[in-house]
């Protein structure tokens, strides 16, 4: 079955602007021909797209999977076009990488390096991202391939544990729990945190070990990035809690200590995760060997 892009865009804007008179109008359609449009397209489907209401119209539950679909296509033909004009260029081949914070400071690098040596016409783009919105990215086309923490929300995106990582609590050089090699999340909880923007794995996984043990987060502070999280605390404004391998690093850089965080669910895992499909593409292929041994995939 057959749809032109005109069509798709059309529905798209009606989506967006919740009218089809606006949404005729940003597409540069009559507004006869643009209903004509969406009904041929409603017949050809066999499903009603959108609900007219006194106020515009509303996206039926098909209505909605379909601008799903035209946002993919969208994501996917702007891939396309760059790729193929960066070939004038030498390039041969753009990935998009979408990953969380987490694995970006803990254990994304070296991987980024091998798979940027072994092939260097290929570019890389990186977006810092949630774990959740990595996620969406890939599902929805806009990255291809992620990197992110559990949970595994979306069934679209097919997955592999690459790496493993380790949680660690961070405090001041003179904070009474400075002398202790190791702590556990009681230890914390009595103390203001400073953590990480809402949304962010780390950040909801230490929201929800408080509510388990009926207790409130004490999240004085949230910020994007671990390097000003450790310079808050090093100010004294409170604890933190990071990967161990940039908490470590921060040791060296600012007064700080870090601290063995003595919980079962300190350790936790990395996914690489890719649109799930029959073939992947070359260039996606390739990275997914880089950090998945074929047996494994």
């Amino acid at each position: 079955m057959r749809h032109d892009l005109t069509t798709l865009n059309l529905v798209l804007a009606i989506e967006q602007t919740r009218s089809i008179t606006r949404g005729a109008a940003q597409e540069h359609l009559a507004l006869a021909a643009a209903s004509k449009r969406l009904s041929d397209l409603e017949s050809r489907l066999g499903v009603q797209l959108f609900e007219r209401r006194a106020r515009g119209v509303e996206p039926t539950e098909a209505g909605r999977a379909l601008v799903r679909h035209i946002r993919s296509l969208h994501a996917s033909l702007y891939a396309l076009e760059t790729e193929v004009m960066e070939f004038s260029r030498g390039i041969k081949g753009h990935l998009r990488i979408a990953s969380n914070t987490s694995a970006i400071a803990e254990c994304l690098p070296p991987y980024l390096v091998e798979f940027s040596q072994a092939h260097a016409q290929i570019r890389i783009s990186l977006e810092d991202l949630t774990s959740a919105e990595v996620q969406a990215a890939v599902a929805e086309g806009r990255a291809d391939v992620g990197i992110f923490a559990a949970p595994v929300l979306d069934n679209r995106v097919q997955t592999w544990v690459f790496a493993r990582g380790r949680l660690a609590a961070l405090v001041p050089l003179k904070h009474p729990l400075a002398q202790r090699e190791a702590v556990a999340f009681d230890d914390l909880l009595a103390y203001d945190l400073i953590g990480l923007h809402a949304g962010a794995s780390a950040q909801e996984l230490l929201r929800e070990q408080a509510a388990a043990r009926g207790k409130t987060l004490n999240a004085r502070l949230q910020v994007r990035g671990f390097d000003a999280i450790a310079q808050l605390v090093e100010s004294g404004l409170g604890v933190a809690v990071l990967p161990e391998e940039p908490a470590e690093r921060f040791t060296r850089v600012f007064g700080v200590r870090c601290l063995r965080l003595e919980e079962p669910w300190a350790e936790r895992d990395y996914y690489l995760g890719v649109l799930r499909q029959q073939r992947l593409p070359t260039v996606v292929q390739r990275f997914v060997d880089t950090l998945i041994p074929r047996e494994k995939q």
